[in-house]
């Protein structure tokens, strides 16, 4: 089933109302996104900023520092992001691949083929598919739509998925059904996040939502 119009159209009814969202928030490189992304990991964005700026303050917000740090360096200025311990062993795991694989260069990560990078990520201990998307679509400008729990709640809710679809099915969706455009897919998610975060919360607040006179979930 084709949802290429109803999707175009909840994209434009989201940014007529919230307008572009900007994304990736406050980051001043690519190689802030990937850090962002790995520090923002079951937790949330405020948590993970706070650790994004004791890093910055620090002076590691480059790969050439962060990769020379030690641990237990690193481990005391990540604390607010919430399981600092084992994102410490996440962030060293990368900054491995990431020197072996392409020389610290974010340029030349951004330059591999898509799907060869992607599963490269996943190759990773502790990055799995959302993170990995986060990083092809915010980090290096690639077209691969990110899915986290809010895509799965508001579109389960709207109708267009399943409850219990799977994140390559959800993500299927939308790359088949959208242009294949990285400032759309990198757009479309941050409304979503946004959406999900403001209004069709776990609780939903149906009435201050874009969406709701055409959502099959929506609260009379």
């Amino acid at each position: 089933m084709s949802h290429k119009k109803e999707l175009l159209e909840i994209y434009g009814a989201l940014l007529a109302c919230f307008g572009h969202r900007g994304w990736w928030p406050g980051a001043e490189s690519p190689f802030e996104v990937v850090i962002g992304a790995l520090l923002a990991q079951n937790v949330a964005w405020a948590n993970a900023k706070q650790a994004v700026d004791n890093l910055k303050a620090a002076g590691l917000m480059s790969p050439e520092k962060l990769y020379a740090a030690h641990a237990e360096e690193i481990a005391p200025l990540i604390r607010p992001s919430r399981f600092y311990n084992m994102k410490t062993i996440k962030i060293k795991d990368f900054m491995r691949f990431f020197n072996d694989e392409y020389d610290l260069d974010m340029g030349g990560m951004a330059r591999e083929e898509p799907g060869v990078l992607r599963k490269k990520l996943l190759g990773v201990k502790g990055l799995g598919k959302e993170t990995a998307d986060t990083i092809l679509c915010y980090a290096c400008d690639m077209p691969v739509f990110v899915v986290d729990a809010y895509t799965k709640r508001i579109f389960a809710r709207y109708g267009i998925i399943s409850p219990g679809a799977e994140y390559d099915e959800i993500q299927a969706v939308f790359m088949s059904n959208l242009p294949e455009d990285v400032v759309l897919y990198n757009d479309f998610h941050a409304q979503i996040v946004h959406l999900g975060n403001a209004v069709c919360k776990t609780d939903p607040v149906c009435d201050r939502c874009p969406l709701c006179r055409t959502c099959d979930r929506r609260r009379d």
